[in-house]
């Protein structure tokens, strides 16, 4: 079977409906702490993709059982600290840093050595940031370089931290928090912004955490060693995945596309706010809150008028997964879109910044570079005729999606390698793309 795929025609006008996968990071903390309730919990849309697949293996090896029955997945857990870690495991995250770094803060009380591994990419991130934190709650962990795989041994005689996460990292936040629930007393953390489903889905289920705000930081106190029970959860729509539909139609002939039940938390609005921005006027509807989540459907027409954006640092960090697919938008807007302080990008799966780059040279679009600020010199009449091979991007799903929208609304003929890489994030993505009237051999 061929590892890549072909586009040699632009996609037609499109007026259609569409449902996107559940939320990748709801979904993998859902199955983490459902591991944790006492009883049957039952989680509805969950995505089914390796990471979240990995993630149900890995708790099962720990003695958590799930099944799927019709449309939801049932996950029974016997409470906090009741993972069995009696032998040494060995947990295969794949590609998911949100399961690797996540599952760390619930093993600090793990009896025995327990080790993490992952693919290639994976194993080249920087896990310290993680690490750091874990080692102060009195777990013992080892790795060479920082990087996986990654050994943690608990311990029995935890105690409260109090921490300062400063990278605007949801990851590094939420395993703190999943710490602190095996802790006893009180943890605090001070952290950057960044999502907060972990904060919100604590507190759907009553657990005594607290928040607060100021303009760049959250402040977090949970107490801990307090078990609760099973629920059911309704997994939203996943903007990230959303967001390649979204500059997809902006970017074609007469279109408009609806997206149903889309998770639109403020942390993760970024792609909306800039685009927004860049004029695209992309409209919400049927909002609701589920949980402590904000859902709504999206409404999206094309727009052949987009214009540059000087792009406000703020809002990077609620945007840190869709920035790729924001180059694309910037390549076809009119005058020159700012971009600062991107260096996070470079953690990703990929070193995106470095690629995106790379990528937006290749089809003729001027950038520069000082540092993590760029600076692309857009093109409102930019069309492509020649050929386009697309490959050795480390099998980054968000690469060779916004490979295909490229393919799909600027014209050539596309090679796009590594196509099974959207199963790690987002199986459904060449489907729905086909049901757009997209033309993939």
């Amino acid at each position: 079977m061929k590892s890549y795929i072909q586009i040699k025609k632009k996609i037609l006008k499109f007026d259609k409906v569409i449902k996107v996968s559940g939320d990748k990071s709801i979904s993998i903390r859902c199955v983490l702490l459902a591991s944790q309730a006492i009883g049957k919990s039952r989680i509805y849309n969950l995505l089914e993709s390796e990471d979240v697949i990995n993630t149900l293996k890995s708790i099962k090896k720990l003695g958590i059982n799930y099944k799927k029955i019709k449309n939801y997945y049932e996950i029974s857990g016997f409470g906090l600290s009741s993972f069995n870690t009696k032998n040494k495991i060995i947990l295969d995250a794949g590609n998911s840093g949100t399961f690797a770094r996540l599952v760390l803060g619930l093993l600090v009380d793990s009896e025995n050595e327990i080790t993490i591994t992952g693919d290639k990419s994976l194993s080249r991130r920087d896990f310290s940031r993680v690490t750091s934190p874990l080692k102060i709650f009195g777990a013992i962990l080892k790795s060479k370089d920082n990087q996986l795989p990654v050994k943690i041994r608990g311990s029995k005689f935890l105690r409260p931290i109090e921490y300062f996460e400063k990278l605007g990292s949801a990851q590094c936040k939420s395993s703190v928090i999943l710490a602190a629930l095996k802790t006893p007393g009180v943890t605090e953390i001070k952290a950057k912004k960044s999502r907060n489903h972990t904060e919100l889905l604590l507190k759907s289920l009553k657990l005594p955490i607290q928040t607060s705000s100021s303009k760049y930081y959250d402040y977090i106190k949970i107490k801990g060693q307090n078990n609760f029970g099973s629920f059911n959860y309704s997994v939203p729509g996943d903007i990230s995945s959303c967001s390649f539909f979204l500059v997809l139609t902006l970017l074609s002939s007469n279109s408009k596309l609806t997206i149903k039940n889309i998770n639109i938390n403020k942390s993760r609005i970024g792609i909306l706010k800039i685009l927004n921005k860049m004029n695209a006027n992309i409209l919400s509807k049927n909002k609701k809150i589920y949980k402590g989540e904000s859902i709504s459907d999206l409404i999206v027409k094309s727009k052949c008028n987009l214009k540059s954006i000087n792009c406000p640092k703020n809002l990077n960090s609620s945007a840190i997964d869709e920035f790729l697919i924001i180059f694309l938008a910037a390549a076809k807007a009119k005058g020159v879109s700012t971009f600062r302080n991107l260096d996070e990008l470079n953690k990703k799966e990929s070193p995106r910044l470095d690629i995106g780059i790379k990528f937006l040279k290749m089809i003729g679009v001027k950038v520069i570079r000082i540092k993590n600020d760029i600076k692309i010199y857009g093109n409102p009449n930019l069309k492509l005729s020649g050929q386009y091979v697309m490959k050795n991007f480390r099998k980054d799903h968000r690469v060779f999606m916004m490979s295909c929208i490229a393919a799909l609304t600027l014209g050539g003929k596309w090679k796009i390698y590594d196509k099974d890489s959207i199963n790690s994030s987002f199986p459904k993505f060449i489907k729905i793309l086909k049901k757009l009237g997209a033309k993939i051999n």
